[in-house]
């Protein structure tokens, strides 16, 4: 890996599994079921919603803005997980990894808030019903939509540059089969403080306000769900909330582990550090069209006539 004369680095290595480098090829399989499913389970809803005229409104739109994001999250570390499991190709250039970065980055900040306009989208179903279409009109969906990519895009823009500004010698090696912020931060031979607090003050304002805003949201929903008159009506609400709250479970509680492993767990074995990583990255985007078709009947016969007709064409 060469270094520029400024002590820019050229190119870095990215790192499969460690310690199961022999075993690379075998891994790849559960990994490649996991980016199929992702793929084709996301793509199924975004066709689902767009021919189901009764699936037009904002819980649908906003699943498609959360089945888009994950569509973008698997298409950003497919090429170069799948590359070094099957190639072992591990170079990748520094800009390539800045740019891989930036747009992982944005993407999980986007999944964060369109998470967020989920929870709110819940509240106002169950605390406003008759306000509801109101409310959330196709226009104020879009608006929304908007917002969420410019805070993401605008609030990540500077990491890229604070990156370049660093000075990178001696370790080239990154944790992970991807890039990620605070991984490229620790490779520098510079005074990172910069990068440090500007990347907590960030994912505080943004993906910390947005849990703050799901939390106190459930909150609000518990406590209308509590006034209402029996226990069927307080079921049937809170059961078209339990999909939301496994996806946001399933994103939040690995996204703030891998960021507390890289900024304070220094003793904590790489494998532990690549296994929370995949489980942030694939993950999600994985179970979440699963976990909706549980609950969405439309989703569901989508998936099973999918299954059939692959099955179909196998025999």
């Amino acid at each position: 890996v060469g270094l520029g004369a400024l002590g820019g680095v050229g190119a870095f290595l990215m790192m499969g599994i460690p310690g199961l480098e022999a075993l690379h090829h075998w891994i790849s399989i559960p990994f490649c079921a996991l980016y199929f499913i992702a793929l084709l389970g996301n793509c199924l809803i975004l066709f689902i919603v767009k021919k189901t005229q009764s699936l037009h409104e904002p819980m649908y739109y906003f699943l498609s803005m959360l089945a888009v994001t994950d569509l973008g999250l698997v298409l950003c570390t497919l090429p170069t997980t799948l590359g070094i499991f099957w190639f072992n190709i591990r170079r990748i250039g520094f800009d390539a990894c800045l740019t891989q970065m930036y747009f992982i980055h944005i993407l999980s900040f986007i999944e964060s808030s369109v998470l967020l306009a989920m929870a709110f989208d819940r509240f106002i179903a169950i605390s406003h019903p008759l306000r509801y279409p109101s409310i959330l009109t196709k226009a104020t969906v879009i608006k929304i939509g908007l917002a969420i990519i410019l805070r993401g895009m605008v609030s990540l823009l500077p990491i890229p540059f604070l990156l370049k500004r660093l000075t990178y010698c001696g370790k080239t090696e990154l944790s992970h089969s991807f890039c990620f912020h605070p991984d490229i931060m620790n490779l520098a031979c510079a005074d990172i403080k910069v990068n440090v607090f500007y990347g907590m003050i960030i994912l505080l304002s943004t993906v910390g306000m947005d849990l703050i805003f799901i939390v106190l949201s459930y909150i609000l929903i518990i406590k209308t769900v509590i006034s209402l008159a029996t226990k069927e009506e307080c079921l049937k609400a809170l059961n078209t909330c339990v999909s939301h709250i496994c996806a946001v479970l399933i994103f939040f509680i690995p996204m703030i582990g891998l960021s507390m492993i890289h900024r304070f767990g220094k003793n904590i074995p790489p494998l532990v550090k690549t296994l929370v990583a995949y489980t942030y990255l694939i993950i999600p985007p994985a179970l979440n069209p699963i976990i909706y078709s549980i609950k969405c009947s439309h989703i569901r016969e989508g998936w099973c006539l999918s299954l059939f007709c692959f099955t179909q064409h196998c025999i």
